[in-house]
């Protein structure tokens, strides 16, 4: 079942970047940003990642982690995350658990076909672990901006 606004998000475990196991749990205190995407090395997606690594440090600055989510390996994740410089670790999603709490698989017209596949979405989770806010059907050009806005008017 999908997580909803103003709910505590329940802690998961997902395989991560640098060797890691993220415990969501392990962040109590700390806003923790999660963003969904299609593909590793896709123009959208690596357009989306810089916008977060280029502004890392004010996310730093508003007490907020990041994470990236797609169905791609680490292995895939570790090329990915190393030729871009991302600061912030991406989460392995093979078998589909936090996409599916997130709801963000969604069916796709690709190429004429339907085809099963991220939604590109956001979540912003606060200090305690409730879910405070979420974007869905995100627009890559745009989507840095309404974060940190967002971010900046919970001060």
């Amino acid at each position: 079942m999908a997580i909803n606004i103003g709910e505590i998000v329940p802690n998961f475990q997902a395989a991560a970047t640098g060797d890691k196991t993220v415990n969501l749990s392990d962040y109590q205190g700390q806003k923790v940003l999660i963003y969904f995407y299609p593909k590793d090395n896709t123009p959208g997606c690596t357009q989306e990642g810089q916008a977060f690594r280029d502004n890392h440090q004010q996310f730093q600055q508003l007490n907020t982690v990041i994470f990236g989510v797609s169905r791609d390996s680490v292995k895939v994740h570790e090329g990915f995350k190393c030729k871009q410089a991302f600061p912030f670790d991406l989460l392995a999603d093979q078998d589909e658990a936090l996409c599916e709490l997130f709801d963000v698989i969604k069916m796709k017209n690709m190429y004429g076909k339907q085809v099963r596949g991220i939604e590109r979405s956001t979540f912003l989770i606060d200090e305690q672990g409730v879910l405070i806010k979420e974007w869905r059907k995100v627009q890559v050009k745009t989507h840095i901006a309404e974060v940190l806005t967002a971010l900046d008017s919970l001060k």
